[in-house]
């Protein structure tokens, strides 16, 4: 395992002041960074983990905040904040560009080579980064097929890679068509993949049905969703070299 070294990050965003979760491999050079949203609730160890993760594998990493701090295991709560949010592409971009603005600040950070990776409400966050034409390498996301207004796909200038379970109620049949529709018709290079036998919010390892309906963990097809997020970073944002030792 190669040595990383974390810190939490306070900014503004949404009239709140976001934590977020600032991951960097060793060294002192420049690197291809990752921007990492989380679910509904907000970030929690899952979230972390996952930007630590990263930054083993030689990325800075940012994990972001949706709710100034707080992680809403409330299922009610969460939906009271999260859906008039994903009803409001600005409020979105705004939350994404702020976390955007901490991580290309960085000095560890090659501002020319983000990508951003998200889950859930995270996920849409940085479709609509890419929809308003933010400067990123690639976007993936997982259980957020959401879709924007009308053209605006057209503005995205990376590659996206979209996952989805097979039986998830939330991101339907007819929800992956619309998404996969939008993003042809804005000629953008994309991918789906549909992991077979898998609910909503599938990758991640503490949701269970007694949280909602329709949502559930499964191990395997979380561990093959996580190769393919790398594996599109090793593509489009790859590691050159190996980190430098201080």
């Amino acid at each position: 395992m190669r040595t990383i070294t974390t810190r939490t990050v306070a900014y503004p965003a949404d009239g709140l002041t976001m934590i977020g979760h600032l991951a960097l491999p060793a060294g002192a050079d420049r690197r291809p960074a990752v921007l990492l949203g989380p679910e509904g609730m907000g970030p929690s160890d899952v979230e972390r983990r996952r930007a630590d993760a990263l930054a083993e594998l030689g990325y800075v990493a940012l994990a972001f905040d949706l709710h100034g701090g707080r992680y809403l295991d409330d299922p009610e709560e969460m939906l009271a904040r999260c859906m008039p949010l994903l009803a409001d592409p600005e409020r979105m971009r705004d939350i994404g560009h702020a976390a955007l603005d901490v991580l290309r600040a960085e000095p560890r950070t090659d501002p020319d080579r983000i990508a951003a990776v998200g889950y859930g409400t995270g996920g849409a966050v940085g479709l609509e980064l890419g929809r308003d034409g933010a400067d990123l390498r690639a976007i993936a996301t997982i259980n957020a097929l959401t879709t924007g207004r009308p053209g605006e796909a057209a503005r995205i200038r990376c590659p996206v890679w979209a996952g989805v379970g097979s039986q998830d109620p939330i991101m339907p049949p007819a929800q992956r068509d619309a998404f996969t529709a939008e993003m042809q018709a804005a000629g953008v290079d994309w991918r789906l993949v549909v992991y077979g036998g898998a609910l909503h919010a599938f990758h991640h390892p503490t949701v269970d049905h007694a949280v909602r309906p329709g949502v559930g963990y499964h191990p395997r097809q979380a561990r093959r969703a996580w190769r393919d997020v790398v594996d599109l970073l090793a593509e489009c944002l790859p590691v050159t070299g190996e980190p430098v030792s201080p």
